[in-house]
């Protein structure tokens, strides 16, 4: 057996955790979902120019999608995988609040809306990672019009204050 035989053979056992080409797939597509639709809630927050935009929910579904798939698919018990998810919900709670800040000045808060929509990205990340691709996706859409109508009627709301 030549060195190149050598590798192979090492490459094949290293990736042996992909046994069939069907797993691979699910794996992979859990995880697009995931970032397809952390872009979707991510688009939001970048055209206001946040800096939890685009990348950093795309980043954080995948995230938390691959964390709940990788001892998913190692066959962990479900109490261990709870475990996983609850560790999951505690990071993103630290990332979330480096989102919001005070203005001592003013008494005003901002970067809730993001914090939360961080969190929201999470969740929807958990679930695509557990193959609740219906469950995800309905998240999705309803926090994106949380994020998208629910800010017209606020502003609307605002207007009508103002005059």
């Amino acid at each position: 057996m030549g060195p190149l035989d050598e590798i192979l053979v090492a490459l094949r056992s290293e990736f042996s955790d992909l046994a069939e080409i069907g797993e691979a797939t699910r794996i992979a597509v859990r995880i697009l979902l995931a970032g397809l639709l952390g872009a979707l809630l991510g688009a939001n927050r970048e055209r206001h120019g946040k800096a939890a935009g685009l990348r950093t929910h795309m980043l954080v579904a995948m995230g938390s999608a691959a964390f709940v798939i990788a001892p998913l698919f190692a066959g962990m018990e479900i109490a261990d995988q709870s475990r996983v998810i609850q560790g999951v919900i505690a990071g993103i709670g630290f990332l979330g609040a480096g989102t919001i800040i005070k203005h001592s000045r003013d008494e005003e808060v901002v970067g809730l809306t993001t914090a939360a929509s961080v969190w929201m990205t999470s969740a929807i990340g958990v679930a695509c990672g557990l193959g609740r691709d219906a469950t995800a996706i309905i998240l999705a859409l309803l926090a994106w019009v949380v994020l998208h109508l629910v800010e017209a009627l606020s502003r609307w709301a605002a207007a009508s204050r103002r005059s």
